[in-house]
């Protein structure tokens, strides 16, 4: 059997502040309402998805790297991550604001959790006119004040919130306090982990439930970056058939390709796999004599033995993600 260029069914997750644009802006496939997230690549237990055609159908992440190894997602990865794949690729869609939380850092979420710390990215696709974001604080913040601010509902005084549009893009390492506000639909690339610290809920109700969703305050604390940053707002160029580069850290690189007519990539240096979220437009993958459709909402993986590809489109926008 031989790796090729790889789909793999979305899953999808309800959420309390989910909506339905990943259905009606992303074309994904699902009757259930509130849907929140779409995971388009995972080996999350429990939640791996699976390749959704041709001769490998059905295996999961775990299953590819324990067959072809290196081959599969390159022998620098093979060599530290070994069976397990180290992202987690994701869409959302926030109709209400997320929860204001915090992940812990690698050696923390080792510690407690026995899994790795949560760096992560977003990509904002879509954002209604008074859409907002919140990323770290606004001022240099002291434990004591940051207490105080929690103790009485005053959080959002010291948080940084960013009006967002099509194309903002953020970096959110470990630490960084954050959250999705309304009307908010992007790209999600960060590390294989699940641990989020909740800080905040807004004291609603989940619908579900007839609950409130607990919250994390005591864990949270020793996980927070109480530092003010100037900027928090990714920049970057945007040349066309070309790769931008976005995001990149020790965790995952990300790039920006906006594609108009051919595009030829050459992988054979890079010794990891490729994957290709599409974020706007549609086109399509040429390798091996095969073609491959990606419209937006859709993942591709490229295993790292694929050296070389040609991209084709008339207007398209991918997010280019490798190790």
């Amino acid at each position: 059997m031989k790796l090729y260029p790889l789909k793999f069914s979305s899953l999808f997750f309800y959420r309390i502040w989910g909506g339905e644009k990943l259905k009606t802006v992303l074309n994904k496939n699902y009757n259930e309402n509130s849907i929140g997230e779409s995971w388009e690549i995972s080996d999350i237990d429990g939640s791996e998805t699976m390749v959704a055609k041709g001769a490998l159908k059905g295996k999961t992440l775990k299953q590819l790297i324990h067959t072809f190894k290196g081959d599969f997602v390159g022998g620098k990865v093979y060599d530290v991550f070994g069976e397990n794949f180290p992202l987690l690729i994701k869409f959302i869609d926030a109709k209400a604001p997320l929860s204001i939380q915090v992940h812990p850092s690698n050696a923390l979420a080792k510690e407690r959790h026995n899994s790795f710390g949560k760096n992560e990215m977003w990509y904002v696709m879509q954002a209604e006119s008074d859409a907002e974001l919140i990323v770290g604080f606004n001022q240099k913040v002291k434990r004591e004040s940051y207490i105080n601010h929690l103790d009485n509902s005053a959080l959002v005084e010291i948080l940084n919130i960013e009006k967002v549009t099509k194309g903002d893009t953020f970096n959110i390492p470990t630490g960084r306090v954050h959250a999705i506000g309304a009307g908010v639909l992007l790209a999600e690339i960060q590390q294989t982990s699940n641990i989020t610290y909740r800080i905040y809920d807004y004291d609603r109700l989940d619908s579900k439930t007839g609950e409130k969703r607990e919250l994390h305050t005591d864990l949270a604390i020793d996980a927070i970056d109480f530092e003010f940053y100037n900027n928090y707002k990714t920049t970057y160029n945007c040349k066309e058939n070309k790769s931008n580069k976005l995001v990149h850290s020790s965790y995952f690189k990300t790039n920006i390709i906006i594609i108009k007519g051919v595009l030829e990539k050459n992988y054979a240096n890079l010794d990891s796999f490729v994957i290709y979220m599409c974020v706007e437009g549609s086109g399509k993958i040429e390798w091996n004599n095969n073609s491959y459709s990606i419209g937006i909402g859709e993942t591709i993986l490229l295993p790292a033995c694929i050296e070389q590809v040609k991209i084709e489109a008339k207007s398209t926008i991918l997010l280019e993600i490798y190790l």
